[in-house]
């Protein structure tokens, strides 16, 4: 039977909650262009079988209106952790994925007495210069409303080669309209924040356990700048899906065992 998520709002910032289980705490941050639905809905019913789970939209994301100002890591981890102590959540661990993951890490190095373990999926300490132009590119499109130059941006990058070119061109095209037609109005405000991150500082003074899920076929975050994430980190577990940059489209049972696992103390596969 499926959990119950009920939506608030904390501050201008809507909020999923999952809590029937009362288990510990977890905040999930998601990604550039995503929501909470959008990048853990396929999780939710087993992270909630254990946690009691938290997460918001960033502005222009799901239930959140869009920012009239430039977005920061610094207010997307307050806005999270803000909906934690909303639900009385006095510690927790942290869910990122990708841009999330920088989210993630942000809420660890600002509140390092409150966060418990992080997991981050495909993520970045650093875009580096050809993932960093991408995001440029993405929230120029994003910004001016060209969402389907947008898609035909991502469409290639967060699919793998292999589920690429297994697509029929009508197909392929569909993907294209599909991703066009669910841009978030502020992908690209989210987007600006790739280009120009660097956390490797930030990473060597993190104190509580972490697991880098790499996804090994992503073409939109290079696994050389998930397996930076991981080097950065001082004792890192490290652990693999083979998929590109969706996991909750392609493997999202394999990718939930990995986090439950890694964060109720048994080893990560």
């Amino acid at each position: 039977m499926s959990a119950t998520t009920s939506t608030a709002r904390t501050a201008h910032y809507a909020r999923t909650v999952r809590t029937e289980s009362g288990g510990p705490g977890l905040l999930l941050a998601h990604g550039a262009g995503g929501s909470v639905e959008a990048n853990f809905g396929p999780l939710l019913d087993a992270l909630a079988a254990r946690h009691s789970v938290v997460g918001v939209d960033y502005p222009g994301a799901g239930g959140t209106p869009r920012s009239e100002g430039p977005l920061s890591l610094d207010e997307l981890a307050d806005q999270l952790v803000a909906a934690a102590d909303a639900e009385g959540l006095e510690r927790f661990a942290v869910l990122g994925y990708s841009l999330g993951g920088n989210v993630a890490v942000r809420v660890a190095t600002r509140y390092p007495g409150r966060v418990t373990a992080l997991v981050l999926t495909a993520s970045f300490a650093r875009a580096g210069h050809g993932f960093g132009l991408v995001g440029e590119l993405w929230s120029e499109l994003g910004r001016r409303g060209e969402n389907e130059l947008l898609a035909r941006l991502l469409v290639p990058l967060v699919l793998s080669e292999e589920q690429l070119e297994a697509l029929s061109p009508g197909q392929l095209e569909d993907a294209v309209r599909g991703t066009a037609s669910t841009v978030p109005p502020g992908s690209g405000d989210q987007a600006a924040l790739i280009k120009g991150t660097d956390l490797r500082a930030e990473l060597a003074g993190i104190g509580v356990p972490v697991l880098v899920v790499e996804t090994t076929r992503d073409r939109l975050v290079p696994r050389a700048a998930q397996q930076e994430l991981a080097r950065a980190l001082p004792d890192a577990r490290r652990a693999e899906l083979p998929t590109g940059h969706l996991p909750f489209a392609e493997r999202p049972a394999e990718w939930a065992a990995l986090v439950t696992e890694f964060l109720s103390g048994r080893p990560a596969r």
